[in-house]
């Protein structure tokens, strides 16, 4: 059955036409089962009817003019209940309805398995048998695989209008096709689908002999240095739509790209015997490996900018254009591409670029920053995207929700150009609020802090209103190292941050490494990294690591003092208390050496479930304390939030994640201590309504998020969102929890803040 299955499935692939599609899938498994009836029935929606598109046993005449409705027959049955039936007598069981049309009166035995696609029901697969017998498990369980593959196929026809649909009059709208992605950058876009990839393989290039190192060696260098060149150039291509600061991010690539960074590694490689080729495939993928390893989202995401670069040489060293891309864009051009980078991103002119869509990568992706920088409406992370086959489909991206429609109807247009035209109204509004407080209607004023990670995001962020850093994530520098990078290296990047928002505070995280964050130079291999060596407890158990990167940020901080230390991924009352004794050792050294620094405050991460039921003894150790609300959502729940295939099961507002940030701040204020959140949950304007009303001293947010979360929180009063928690923290759903929020938020007037709510 496997052979017979992955026969079947090769032939499938090959075949452009859904309808030539079905008939071979018919064909096939009725051969393959020794049956005389196997069809399909597709399920159409808008009519919620079942209507035969293909079949091998029954009469041809009647495919596409034989229909049931949902609740008609044995296919109805099996829609409804979405589970197999499996019978031997299919005309005495009370649900069968005789269809004349299709002559299948003679068949007694009857084996349907519902199509299902992420939880959408698409039709019916069912086969038939005249002798009175059931199906054993065998081919049950065939039928359910087959099925399996054919919802792929059926969803990527949808996406590209090359559906079985039977128009019932000559007017009736197109239907459209939506596809789930998580969310990159929000807006709206539409326009026509232009997919761009890479024109080189590395993941194809096998290790060879080199006939002479020396040419190899320059061979490596000529295309070395054109991969330079074309980062230039597309960084030029952005110079007047990204800041100075923005514009670091390709600096970061051409270092990258240095003769002392992976030229030199790969040049090595060359040394010891490697063709040019195949020296880049094994330095670039190796250092892949160890970002995707990682925990920490947005240092994975780095894995994408590496792989990007060594594309890039590599098609110079095959002697192909770096990438496949058309001579002109549309005017409104909708990029899509397996996996987005900014490099990409600067191949397309920016007054024709309406918005992106990735299949590959994450909210944290280099690419969506840059978005979310230059306003321009992403979907990441669009996993079942049959992508290649968007080019030239009238498409629309709702960077809201994560989503994408194909072959969009008029009436979803529609609804999608009014959201567009409310948001450049609603920019303008907010606008004028960058520079007013975070303050209640009645009086109650929350700072509003934001979440860096390169030096990119700090200056935008002071444009947009913050009044500090909750989370200064300090790994990026010893990511873009082959070695740990020296006290002094690290002082001068952290005075940077600390200048750029001086006198106002900034946190700073310190090293978060170990387990799936292994540098390349620290390599670490654990069966279960996730819950490893990691964070805090390489650092306590490497004290030189940590004092040295303690005493560089005490030096970054003199004549400024807004410095914050802390401490991430704590999980006992040990660790902060090996912790602060290395910390106050470091101060005591930072004075020794001249510099006049004011002991900084301290404070934990509660992101680990332990922790919850440690905050009374943690806040009597320290002077702040924050919660990581995306790590600690992702423990509680069990589920990794970039993992596209279980994202609608991490639900920020379910019942359990909202009773520990409540019995969180409960207890830290009984102790004194100030506590905010740092996550994606104080950048919700509906999260940050909850989080304010249970009392959380201050709020730190993704900048780009911090002028909606300011309009929403000066709209209302405390008493206003205290009632609003005080209805939702006794509710059992999560999703019961979001709708209600949104709703409450839309009658208050923030309907276009929040973002939209389209039905489609």
């Amino acid at each position: 059955m496997l052979d017979i299955l992955r026969r079947i499935v090769q032939e499938v692939s090959s075949v452009t036409e859904l309808s030539e599609a079905l008939k071979v899938v018919v064909a096939r498994i009725r051969e393959a089962m020794q049956t005389e009836v196997c069809s399909v029935y597709l399920y159409e929606p808008d009519d919620k009817r079942y209507v035969l598109m293909a079949t091998e046993g029954l009469r041809q005449d009647a495919v596409g003019n034989v229909s049931l409705a949902a609740s008609q027959g044995l296919v109805g049955l099996v829609g409804t209940r979405e589970e197999p039936l499996n019978i031997d007598n299919a005309p005495e069981h009370p649900r069968f309805q005789y269809l004349s049309e299709t002559g299948e009166d003679p068949f007694m035995s009857f084996l349907g398995v519902p199509i299902i696609h992420h939880k959408r029901l698409l039709g019916v697969m069912v086969v038939q048998q005249r002798d009175s017998r059931q199906f054993d498990a065998g081919e049950e369980a065939f039928l359910v695989t087959m099925s399996a593959q054919l919802a792929g196929v059926i969803a990527h026809a949808e996406a590209t209008g090359n559906i079985l649909h039977i128009p019932q009059t000559a007017s009736e709208p197109k239907k459209s096709t939506r596809f789930t992605g998580a969310p990159g950058a929000p807006g709206v876009g539409l326009g026509t689908g232009v997919v761009i990839s890479p024109a080189a393989d590395l993941s194809g290039v096998v290790d060879r002999e080199p006939d002479s190192v020396d040419t190899e060696l320059e061979r490596f260098d000529l295309a070395l240095e054109a991969a330079r060149d074309e980062i230039r150039s597309l960084g030029g291509k952005l110079q007047g739509e990204l800041r100075p600061e923005e514009m670091a991010l390709f600096d970061v690539y051409l270092n990258m790209l240095d003769d002392n960074a992976l030229g030199a590694e790969v040049k090595a490689a060359i040394n010891k015997g490697n063709w040019a080729q195949g020296a880049l495939r094994q330095v670039v993928m190796e250092y892949v490996g160890h970002f995707q390893m990682m925990e920490d989202a947005y240092l994975r995401e780095r894995a994408t900018d590496i792989l990007d670069l060594g594309t890039r040489i590599l098609a110079h060293l095959q002697g192909n254009e770096a990438t496949s891309r058309p001579d002109d864009y549309p005017d409104n051009t909708i990029l899509v591409s397996e996996e987005l980078t900014p490099a990409m991103l600067g191949e397309v002119p920016t007054d024709k670029l309406r918005a992106m869509v990735s299949v590959k990568g994450s909210s944290n992706s280099h690419v969506a920053i840059l978005a979310r920088a230059m306003g321009i409406p992403t979907v990441m992370g669009a996993v079942d995207l049959p992508y290649a086959q968007l080019n030239g489909k009238d498409l629309i991206v709702d960077g809201y929700r994560g989503l994408l429609f194909s072959n969009p109807n008029d009436e979803l247009r529609e609804q999608y150009n009014a959201i567009y035209e409310e948001e450049q109204a609603l920019a303008e509004d907010l606008e004028g609020l960058i520079h007013q407080p975070a303050e209640t209607l009645d009086g109650h004023r929350i700072p509003l802090w934001v979440n860096t990670g390169l030096i990119t995001d700090a200056l935008r962020s002071r444009d947009r209103g913050a009044e500090g850093v909750g989370l200064y994530r300090t790994e990026v520098p010893f990511m873009m190292k082959d070695r740990f990078p020296s006290e002094s290296e690290q002082q001068e990047i952290y005075r940077e941050q600390l200048e750029t928002f001086s006198p106002d505070p900034v946190t700073m995280r310190t090293l978060d490494i170990g387990g799936d964050k292994a540098l390349t130079y620290f390599p670490i291999n654990e069966a279960n990294p996730f819950l490893g060596w990691r964070g805090i407890r390489v650092t306590l158990d490497h004290p030189e690591i940590f004092l040295v990167q303690v005493r560089a940020m005490m030096k970054a901080s003199e004549g400024l003092n807004n410095l914050r230390i802390m401490l991430p991924m704590v999980s006992n009352v040990s660790e902060v208390d090996t912790a602060l004794h290395l910390i106050y050792r470091a101060h005591v050294e930072t004075l020794e050496e001249g510099f006049n620094v004011e002991m900084p405050q301290v404070g934990v991460m509660i992101e680990v479930p332990a922790a919850v039921y440690q905050i009374s003894d943690l806040a009597q150790r320290v002077d702040f304390l924050s919660v990581g609300s995306n790590d600690l959502t992702q423990y509680l729940l069990a589920v990794d939030r970039n993992n596209p295939r279980v994202a609608d099961l991490y639900q920020a507002f379910h019942p359990g994640v909202l009773q520990a940030l409540k019995r969180i701040v409960d207890e830290a204020r009984a102790e004194g201590k100030p506590v905010s959140v740092c996550g994606e949950l104080a950048g919700n304007p509906m999260g940050a309504v909850l989080l304010m009303a249970m009392g959380y001293d201050c709020l730190s947010m993704n900048a780009t998020n911090l002028p909606k979360v300011k309009s929403v929180l000066r709209g209302i009063s405390r008493e206003w969102a205290e009632n609003l928690l005080n209805e939702v923290i006794t509710m059992e759903s999560g999703e019961v929890i979001a709708s209600t929020l949104q709703l409450m938020l839309e009658k208050a007037g923030f309907g276009r803040i929040i973002g939209p709510n389209v039905g489609a």
